[in-house]
């Protein structure tokens, strides 16, 4: 069992959670994740470490609700617990002094960036933070990006906060001025982190991109968050989660992200007219098995 030891909504269905796992705490890089289950029957969801404390014992995950499973860990608050939480699992970011950096992060993928942006930072690097999101209410994390950054824009689809237009516009214009960029990290939803790949593959700019495939055991033998890197397979889960943009088939990885929707939307749609019962339920069975752990 996980506990929660604190739980606050951070921005439009965005919440954070610190959970206590203190191995995970101690052993945690930038850019690696965690892999946790609700209760037995739950599925096995993947989420980046936000930020770990480890004399505290304490890892940091920022949990959007879109499924089931994120929906009803987003019910959940300080004092309740978690079945599982496995990790850290994946490589660490690759932290160098490459000079100039670029940071695309769009909405939660915010919270990815984090650590990683940290890292480059204190390795010598001119950060450059490019937060996106659809309207000022999905903006997160502003005081803390700017932290963890040497230049900071916040670009609004609807131009409700910021600049409004996409975080590749922002790139785009940057390039086009003339601004040298050496290394590019791009993390967030799948089609952002396809154009930024589209954009800085011609002009030969080093890109990384953090992919957010299906995963069930993060070990690499069921397969499921297997990518294509310039036709060679590759596992989300052991050899990522960050790869070369430019080798990357974002097509392959969008068709096999959509694999589930529908049974992911009936889920939802049950629990949803359900989500009283299933939440007393979840309840009831952690607080029985932290009785049996005891």
């Amino acid at each position: 069992m996980y506990k929660i030891v604190e739980a606050r909504c951070v921005g439009l269905n965005i919440k954070q959670f610190v959970v206590e796992a203190p191995r995970i705490a101690r052993k945690q890089r930038p850019g690696q994740f965690v892999i946790l289950r609700l209760h037995e029957r739950g599925e096995r969801i993947p989420l980046t470490i936000k930020a770990a404390d480890p004399a505290a014992g304490t890892v940091t995950i920022v949990v959007q609700a879109v499924g089931k499973t994120t929906s009803m860990l987003n019910c959940l608050e300080a004092g309740d617990s978690i079945l599982d939480v496995v990790g850290p699992l994946g490589h660490p970011s690759e932290i160098a002094n490459y000079g100039t950096v670029a940071i695309l992060a769009g909405s939660v993928g915010t919270a990815m960036a984090l650590p990683t942006a940290y890292a480059l930072k204190e390795a010598g690097n001119h950060v450059v933070f490019i937060e996106g999101a659809r309207s000022a209410e999905m903006v997160i994390f502003e005081d803390e990006v700017r932290q963890a950054s040497s230049e900071t824009y916040i670009m609004t689809d609807d131009g409700s906060y910021g600049e409004q237009g996409l975080v590749t516009r922002k790139l785009n214009d940057m390039i086009a001025a003339g601004r040298e960029i050496d290394f590019v990290l791009a993390v967030g939803p799948v089609p952002m982190m396809r154009a930024v790949a589209q954009l800085t593959a011609p002009l030969g700019i080093k890109t990384m991109v953090s992919l957010n495939s299906i995963m069930v055991d993060g070990t690499g033998m069921c397969g499921g968050c297997r990518v294509l890197l310039d036709g060679k397979s590759k596992f989300a889960c052991v050899d990522g989660p960050e790869f070369d943009a430019s080798m990357v088939d974002f097509g392959v990885l969008m068709q096999r992200n959509a694999m589930y929707r529908d049974k992911e939307c009936e889920s939802l749609k049950q629990f949803n007219e359900h989500k009283d019962e299933q939440l007393e339920r979840l309840r009831e069975e952690l607080a029985a098995g932290e009785k049996h752990y005891v």
